[in-house]
């Protein structure tokens, strides 16, 4: 019987220890995420200060939402404030997709957390695998673009018909990769055996 703790050669050591390479990546990702933080509070800062009157608040935001400045009103419409809410929540989605792949694949492809018993787990962190993680990611990446199409619908005035026409070619796309991903995750896995009563 072979011992599971049995020493590596020096070469299995040294790929299976390549792995740590990974680390770098992950945390330059954390620092990503601290990125999309400053930028939701600064999108939410101008939305509450255009609410209150601030047209440079308020024209920074036109800008963002890509609004023509010249045609819109000078105070903050239903419209303007949609898309600054759905950038808003597009921000949120990003970052939930971040910490998928910082967590999901640290644990998956680095080092185990031992997060066990840990209360603040994630549910879905319990089965986490590299199958379960490309599906979370698909389904995490449709949610984001629904979200993208939806604000450009919104926005339909300022965009050309070739345009709308090409993000919603690229969400059909996305949903049907997603689909993919998952109907070939279900086809390698194992059969479950009928369980006895």
């Amino acid at each position: 019987m072979s011992n599971p703790r049995a020493k590596l050669g020096p070469l299995p050591s040294i790929i299976f220890a390549s792995r740590w390479l990974q680390l770098p990546l992950y945390l330059g990702l954390i620092l990503a995420q601290a990125v999309y933080v400053y930028h939701f509070w600064v999108e939410l800062v101008h939305l509450i200060e255009a609410a209150f009157g601030n047209q440079d608040a308020l024209q920074a935001i036109i800008t963002a939402t890509g609004q023509k400045a010249s045609e819109g009103p000078n105070y903050l419409t239903e419209t303007t404030i949609m898309l600054v809410v759905l950038g808003l929540i597009d921000v949120v989605m990003i970052s939930n997709l971040l910490i998928m792949v910082i967590v999901g694949g640290y644990e998956t492809f680095v080092s185990r957390m031992n997060l066990e018993s840990h209360p603040d787990q994630p549910e879905w962190l319990s089965h986490v695998n590299a199958s379960v993680l490309k599906v979370k990611l698909a389904t995490a990446i449709i949610g984001i673009s629904s979200i993208h199409l939806l604000k450009t619908f919104i926005n339909a005035g300022n965009y050309t018909d070739k345009v709308l026409i090409a993000q919603t070619l690229i969400h059909i796309a996305f949903l049907l990769s997603a689909l993919a991903i998952a109907a070939t995750d279900r086809l390698l896995q194992p059969a479950q055996p009928p369980s006895a009563h």
